[in-house]
């Protein structure tokens, strides 16, 4: 029997115990609550974002000057990352497969270039100044929207790069126990121009001004001068200059830390760069600017959302996307100046202000809206109504400063690129989609000035002094532009008269579409009639649009696969379907809906064997033959072509071609391809999009009520975001039931679970919102054949 004492021993242990075990249970609880808040903030925080699906370098192989981008947000100014070929629109920028960097410039736009910096280490000589350049290794390289780190293997630098819209910043972390540097190479070769003349000085302790000019181009035919001002978060030793190269040689402290630079730039004032630069950027936290620019991304991408599909399916549509809003870049200050070149003298240009003092829209460089018709005419048109707002406003501030209203402008200047009067589609589906609702008559009397004499319409390619290359006389007086011109040649580029006839005819007819908006009767009848005038180009005899002299001669041993025989970067089979406007018209034409279908569909089967495209640049080079590829998704001429079918009453060759386009042209994922043609500034990207999510529009959606045709989407439910400023609805989705790689016809079509007849819905029941259900199967439905 055990004593008093031992049991009590026994009854004090177990109390300390029961205390220990709750105190380690209470422990235990706060500890489990504790990691698994850690488990789900780092879950959340690890979330993959649309930003992060995001593969930068597709088709880098290939690329040229405004192509890629990293270190960029959407539309701004500056578009900063490495650059390993210099020389040339073409083949320059960043090229993958090139392991040398040349410099970090902060300007890759249409016909624009310019600041190109190096971080460097500092040896006794002054070899520096000619020979700088940095192997480099994919290996350690991290690239994303917003962002770009890679690490100089001659300096042992590791270099970071970011930006606000008009802000570079860079970081860069120096290898221990070598003197640093920064190379300002000022005077060079960069891309599609030359940059001369360039300035730097010293202005405080850690800071810099300068300048530079970047010269003209046969394209831009004035120069621009860059502005810039620098600031370091570390002192500036030194700065010298070259009188040989041009090149500034800028001297740091001891390096201890990372060196950060801020580089705002500005095309009107050094005080306008540095105004740009305490706007958007007045604080040093690297991470913080790049975590901004991947929201900003985010905001965007986000607006369309895909489920289904595989991994790199969605990738590959983000990355798209991602193109679709690149290349075009604000060119006006934070305060709303701007450069205006449009005069005989440059002058800076004041945009109107809000309240705040910010500017009411953006002004922009950009390359061609030549074949956005079928592009961002519609991505915009529908996701960022925003951006086609401010896209027209700032067009029409091109014709308020010089009178015209421009197809491609770069640094505030006319550049005349392509041909036609491509910005009429635009703006005029800016306007039947509600997007654009003010100054309709001040719109419309601009965009009817590029349609008659004195307009652009009368101006080739890059004809800056003349209006003879568009042979717009001749298309007035008889209905068709000829091939070639009576006057010869000289007179700008791409003087492909039945080409510039069938543009001319599609783009008269967006006119008379704003035109009878606004009960411009008269005009409207006018414009409609040149509208047929694409009926004067097409041979009946061999069954092609055709080349026509001007006694009316059709061209003798006519070859309809010839490039660039009377049709602006394409042959006669390819632009032959260049009537959005007219579709039954053409096939009337051809004898009928069933035998253009039958010789549309000839051409696909002909092009698939090569593709559905000529190939990139350098392969057009090695095998000329490419270009005689009866349908090319590689350029703009013929991109239409697989919804042609749905309006010749065979959606099912619609639904099999497109699937098939998108298979063999914008499914790649991986440096070497991508494209597979010309990206240009956003316009393949776009196409990607609305093939995928299969929606498109024939005419650019520049009839009253716009319609869109229904093809074949790729994922199972796409959920587009609308624009609450533009639109009263709040999401549209379509959604594919039983889609997948077999299951490619649609067999059922309803909205809102009610069924619809045809293969189209229209711009004001997408708006509304609501959810198109498409019922997916592997046979070509009846309703094929309405």
């Amino acid at each position: 029997m055990r004593s008093f004492l031992t049991i009590a021993l026994d009854r004090k242990l177990k109390k300390i115990k029961r205390t220990r075990i709750n105190d380690l249970v209470r422990i235990s609880v706060i500890l489990f609550f504790i990691v698994s808040c850690k488990d789900k903030q780092e879950a959340f925080t690890q979330k993959e974002r649309y930003v992060d699906k995001v593969y930068p370098l597709l088709d880098t192989e290939n690329s040229r000057w405004f192509f890629f981008t990293s270190a960029s947000r959407p539309f701004g100014m500056v578009n900063l990352s490495p650059d390993t070929e210099i020389n040339g629109a073409w083949g320059s920028g960043y090229r993958y497969k090139t392991d040398t960097i040349k410099g970090f410039s902060h300007i890759h736009a249409w016909q624009m270039s310019g600041l190109s910096v190096m971080p460097v280490t500092i040896s006794d000589n002054n070899e520096i100044f000619t020979d700088f350049y940095s192997k480099f290794s994919h290996k350690n390289e991290l690239i994303s929207p917003g962002y770009h780190s890679v690490e100089l293997d001659r300096y042992r630098i590791k270099a970071a790069l970011t930006s606000t819209k008009r802000v570079g910043f860079h970081k860069y972390v120096f290898s221990e126990n070598k003197k640093g540097g920064i190379l300002f190479n000022l005077n060079t070769v960069l891309g599609p121009c030359e940059n001369m003349e360039g300035t730097l000085e010293k202005t405080g302790i850690s800071t810099l001004s300068g300048k530079l000019v970047a010269a003209p181009t046969h394209r831009r035919p004035k120069p621009l001068t860059i502005y810039f001002n620098a600031q370091l978060n570390v002192p500036i030793v030194s700065v010298e200059h070259d009188s040989d190269t041009g090149n500034y040689l800028v001297g740091l402290d001891s390096i201890n830390d990372a060196v950060l630079m801020k580089v705002g730039i500005s095309y009107t004032s050094i005080k306008n760069a540095v105004n740009n630069m305490q706007k958007e950027l007045p604080h040093w936290n690297f991470n913080q600017v790049v975590e901004d620019s991947k929201i900003e991304w985010d905001g965007l991408l986000s607006r369309i959302k895909v489920e289904g599909g595989t991994e790199k399916d969605q990738k590959r549509f983000y990355t798209d996307l991602w193109h679709a809003l690149q290349g075009r870049r604000i060119i006006n200050d934070a305060n709303g100046a701007y450069p205006d070149n449009t005069g005989k003298q440059f002058r800076v240009g004041q945009l109107p202000l809000n309240s705040d003092g910010t500017p009411k829209f953006n002004h922009y460089n950009s390359d061609s809206f030549w074949g956005a018709q079928w592009t961002i005419n519609t991505l915009w048109g529908l996701v960022y109504p925003e951006i086609m707002n401010e896209f027209t406003l700032s067009l029409m501030q091109y014709y308020q400063d010089g009178g015209m209203i421009p197809r491609g402008p770069s640094a505030g200047n006319y550049t005349f690129v392509m041909t036609g009067a491509s910005t009429t589609p635009f703006m005029v589906s800016a306007i039947q989609k509600g997007i654009v609702k003010n100054d309709l008559e001040a719109i419309y009397k601009a965009l009817k000035k590029n349609h008659i004499p004195g307009g652009i319409m009368g101006k080739a390619g890059y004809e800056h002094n003349t209006d003879i290359g568009g042979g717009l006389k001749y298309y007035l007086e008889n209905g068709y532009v000829p091939y070639p011109l009576p006057e010869g040649g000289g007179f700008g580029g791409h003087q492909d008269g039945s080409s510039q006839t069938m543009e001319y005819a599609y783009q008269d007819w967006t006119l008379a579409q704003l035109a009878k908006k606004l009960k411009h009767i008269q005009d409207y009848h006018y414009f409609m009639k040149r509208a047929e005038n694409y009926k004067n180009v097409f041979n009946e005899e061999v069954g092609w649009m055709a080349p026509k002299d001007i006694d009316g001669k059709w061209k003798l041993d006519f070859d309809p696969y010839q490039y660039e025989n009377g049709f602006v970067e394409s042959n006669a089979a390819q632009s032959t379907w260049f009537v959005p406007h007219d579709i039954k018209g053409l096939a009337s034409l051809m004898g009928g809906d069933k035998k253009a279908a039958e010789k549309l569909n000839n051409q696909f089967i002909a092009a698939q064997k090569s593709g559905f495209t000529s190939g990139n640049s350098h392969e057009a080079e090695l095998h000329p033959e490419y270009s005689r590829i009866p349908i090319n998704y590689g350029n703009q001429p013929s991109i239409q072509t697989a919804f042609i079918f749905n309006k010749l009453d065979r959606p099912d060759l619609t639904q099999y071609w497109s699937r098939k386009v998108v298979d063999s042209v914008f499914s790649d994922l991986n440096s070497s391809s991508g494209y597979n043609g010309d990206e240009d500034q956003g316009l393949m990207g776009s196409l990607a999009v609305l093939m995928k999510i299969g929606l498109f529009q024939m005419n650019g959606g520049t009839e009253e009520n716009p319609e869109y045709q229904i093809g074949s989407p790729i994922f199972d439910k796409i959920t587009i975001e609308l624009n609450k400023d533009y639109y009263p609805g709040e999401v549209f989705e379509i959604k594919s039931i039983n889609n997948n790689s077999d299951n490619i016809y649609v067999d059922d079509i309803k909205l809102n679970n009610i069924p619809i007849k045809g293969q189209k819905i229209m711009h004001q029941d997408i708006v509304e919102g609501g959810t198109l259900t498409l019922e997916m199967t592997s046979s070509p439905s009846k309703r094929g054949k309405e």
